[in-house]
């Protein structure tokens, strides 16, 4: 970790945060479970409304893959309260994932979310965490640039397969220009196997090969 920043594959930073349900530990509530953690510029905001109905339509996909939803921002917890219903009143969408309320900012400057240039409010950060507590993506957009949240599915879905199978997940993966929804094999590591690759059919080269799932 530098300056306070975690880098990717450093554990989590634990921290106690107050959110809309309650006082939660992380990384360790959250523990053998992934979790993603976004920060938004602030509450009573139309992007980061667009991002929260995004987000929470998409929360039951990001639970099948046995991942969290937590949402954060500079406001105190009762602005997060009153938000969250006006969003379920105007809207018809109930925000079910817990949101920090880190009106003293100190989440959000051991992770890097304030930008100078942009006052105190948070910009707006992704950080995906895995079930053994360590950060494996950071994503960080500009306050004027609402996020993907499908990119943020893939994310998940494509370290958590790259864990399990021991490959790489390729470009727009899983649906990639060259291989479709196959996934790429770890390069031939010896004469003899790089030999055999030469000329098969999953394989551009010897150190280019790949595998449906």
């Amino acid at each position: 970790m530098e300056n306070g920043i975690p880098l990717l594959g450093d554990a989590f930073p634990e921290m106690e945060v107050v959110t809309t349900q309650g006082t939660l530990t992380l990384p360790n509530d959250m523990k053998g479970k992934w979790f993603v953690l976004f920060s938004h510029p602030a509450d009573y905001t139309p992007v980061c409304t667009t991002e929260f109905v995004a987000f929470q339509k998409r929360a039951s996909q990001f639970r099948e893959m046995n991942c969290e939803l937590i949402g954060l921002s500079i406001d105190q917890v009762f602005s997060h309260i009153k938000w969250i219903d006006w969003i379920k009143d105007n809207l018809d969408v109930e925000i079910d994932f817990p949101v920090i309320a880190d009106d003293m900012g100190k989440v959000a400057a051991k992770l890097g979310m304030v930008h100078p240039g942009k006052g105190t409010n948070t910009v707006r950060a992704v950080f995906i965490v895995d079930d053994k507590g360590k950060l494996r993506i950071m994503f960080y957009y500009p306050q004027e640039l609402g996020r993907n949240m499908d990119e943020i599915l893939r994310a998940v879905k494509g370290m958590q397969t790259s864990d399990k199978e021991g490959v790489a997940i390729p470009a727009g993966w899983p649906s990639n220009e060259l291989i479709g929804d196959s996934v790429i094999i770890p390069p031939a590591n010896n004469v003899e196997k790089a030999k055999e690759r030469k000329g098969a059919d999953d394989c551009f080269d010897w150190w280019f090969c790949h595998k449906k799932l």
